[in-house]
């Protein structure tokens, strides 16, 4: 367990981070958390959302905090595995095969749009969003560490896109969505329409060896057996719901603990509540549950049977034997 002194410091750290990245992102404190205890808890996180939200602005204004790169790669129904991981070339010069990374190689990588690419393409994330590494003819490449990707999705048009599949959905630890600004940011922000990129303003505040020090100090916050018997018994509800295909699996488990870990010590804690695990369920469950087909048909949504879930489980009140 984390003693009182490394927590609080974990918790100023964090706050300081996501003030940092507030000044691009305006309005949305509670995404700007999500995102950054999904990079915590080394994750990778999925934003469904529509157009001129601030998805970018978001990658970029957190790389820019932690003293990283970022790129973008904009998914097409042309773009290759080797546009995203990057490809060995022979260079006549020097007589030998040399790697040209991709730009998958970065602290903070946008995939825009990645349901526009073809399956083949969108396979070529899975073992680098898992392994953090890339093989090339054979020779397997580090993308280094932190390492985070921000998946892109748009709810509308759908046409010509190639809908994820469920074992690559279960490889983000999260998914949820900007949304719009409120009154008040959208004001301040034509108000500063002058500014471009709102991410140039951006310094680092911690650095990437920072990162992984906070994702050590988050593994060690101590979860009761009575939370993880929580977190157990809401992946069964899932499982056997009336309208559920797929329910929450084991990886999904282990990850939602993972994420719970990491908000208790944003928040000052160096153990876990129920609480904890009830804000973390519609970003960590929505995209991991699979609704049958009658219950599409019906209009039932996932945040509807979600609720029903959570409803059905009663939290701990006292600590586990």
């Amino acid at each position: 367990m984390t003693t009182p002194e490394q927590t609080e410091w974990f918790a100023k750290t964090f706050q300081l981070m996501a003030d940092n990245v507030s000044q691009a992102v305006l309005g949305k404190p509670h995404v700007v958390k999500l995102a950054l205890t999904c990079m915590l808890s080394e994750g990778h996180l999925l934003l469904e959302d529509y157009p001129g939200t601030g998805k970018t602005i978001l990658a970029k204004a957190i790389s820019a905090t932690v003293q990283g790169t970022n790129s973008r790669i904009q998914f097409t129904p042309d773009l290759l595995p080797s546009d995203v991981t990057g490809v060995t070339i022979y260079e006549q010069h020097k007589q030998t095969f040399e790697f040209h990374p991709g730009p998958i190689f970065a602290t903070i990588v946008l995939a825009d749009e990645i349901n526009r690419a073809s399956p083949k393409t969108q396979s070529a994330l899975l073992e680098v969003m898992e392994e953090g590494q890339v093989t090339v003819d054979g020779v397997a490449h580090s993308v280094g560490d932190p390492f985070m990707v921000i998946a892109t999705q748009n709810p509308i048009e759908q046409a010509g896109t190639y809908r994820l599949p469920e074992a690559q959905l279960d490889r983000f630890l999260m998914k949820t969505n900007i949304g719009y600004p409120d009154h008040d940011a959208t004001v301040a922000l034509l108000a500063d329409s002058a500014t471009r990129d709102r991410t140039a303003a951006i310094t680092p505040v911690i650095t990437a060896g920072v990162v992984a020090q906070m994702s050590s100090l988050a593994d060690l916050v101590h979860v009761d057996p009575a939370i993880l018997a929580y977190v157990s018994r809401l992946a069964e509800e899932s499982r056997r719901h009336a309208n559920v295909k797929l329910g929450l699996s084991v990886r999904g488990c282990l990850a939602y603990v993972r994420c719970a870990k990491t908000w208790a010590a944003a928040s000052g804690r160096n153990y876990v509540v129920p609480d904890d695990v009830k804000q973390l369920v519609l970003p960590v469950l929505s995209h991991r549950i699979l609704l049958d087909a009658e219950a599409q048909f019906n209009g039932i949504t996932v945040e509807q049977v979600i609720d029903q879930i959570v409803a059905a489980v009663v939290p701990p009140t006292e600590r586990g034997a």
